[in-house]
């Protein structure tokens, strides 16, 4: 069945723009009411060192107490062709070699940082799921929770309200849990507005407030 492109905003330079739907800027909303934000972006670079608390919050992320939210990795352009198919990544903006090349690095830095067999779930765009498998930091599943909603207004608050519930669910150690997801996801769930393969972490504290914590630079 058919279903419209819902995209995230592309940076490159040189990207193509393609005419979209007007979209809200993530304002306070029913998943930001409870919402502490000490939030920082996690710029998915390769990095020389570390600092102390930096890898703190890596083996706080490594024992399940963290959330690592990623944007999908580069997949120049803007939106997705006009009836594409979700089942069907050839109707769909993809990553390009840049695109598989950052995500492959990305994976790298989470082997440098010693995460090995995390719980990584996924959009079902295809760039996401192709981001989420070129980490190879584990099994790759789905996640509706985490699809765009960038061009269906009506599916961001039960979008939002289902990711929020898995997010508060999770138990407090465990694997650690890797998110791969959109722009439009990761800026209505933190305010912050994150480029291709960038993220955040996330984590829940002792009363249920999900927290978003500020976090090293890696690319």
């Amino acid at each position: 069945m058919a279903k419209p492109g819902l995209a995230c905003a592309a940076n490159a330079p040189g990207e193509a723009t393609v005419a979209r739907a007007p979209v809200r800027r993530p304002q306070a909303d029913a998943m930001q009411l409870k919402v502490g934000l000490l939030v920082g972006v996690l710029l998915l670079q390769l990095a020389a060192g570390s600092t102390a608390a930096e890898l703190a919050q890596w083996e706080r992320f490594k024992r399940g107490q963290y959330v690592l939210l990623i944007r999908h990795a580069l997949a120049p352009g803007n939106g997705d062709p006009t009836r594409f198919l979700l089942d069907d990544c050839t109707t769909q903006r993809n990553l390009d070699d840049t695109g598989r090349a950052q995500a492959r690095r990305i994976g790298k830095y989470l082997k440098v940082q010693g995460v090995k067999a995390a719980r990584v779930l996924s959009s079902q765009w295809c760039r996401c799921l192709e981001t989420a498998r070129l980490l190879e930091a584990g099994p790759v599943a789905e996640l509706a929770a985490l699809n765009s909603f960038y061009e269906l207004p009506q599916t961001r608050a039960p979008n939002l309200r289902a990711l929020k519930a898995f997010l508060v669910e999770l138990p407090s150690q465990g694997r650690p849990v890797i998110l791969v997801t959109h722009y439009v996801t990761i800026a209505a769930t933190t305010g912050q507005h994150v480029g291709s393969g960038e993220g955040v972490f996330a984590h829940i504290e002792s009363d249920g407030t999900l927290r978003f914590e500020a976090l090293a630079s890696l690319r």
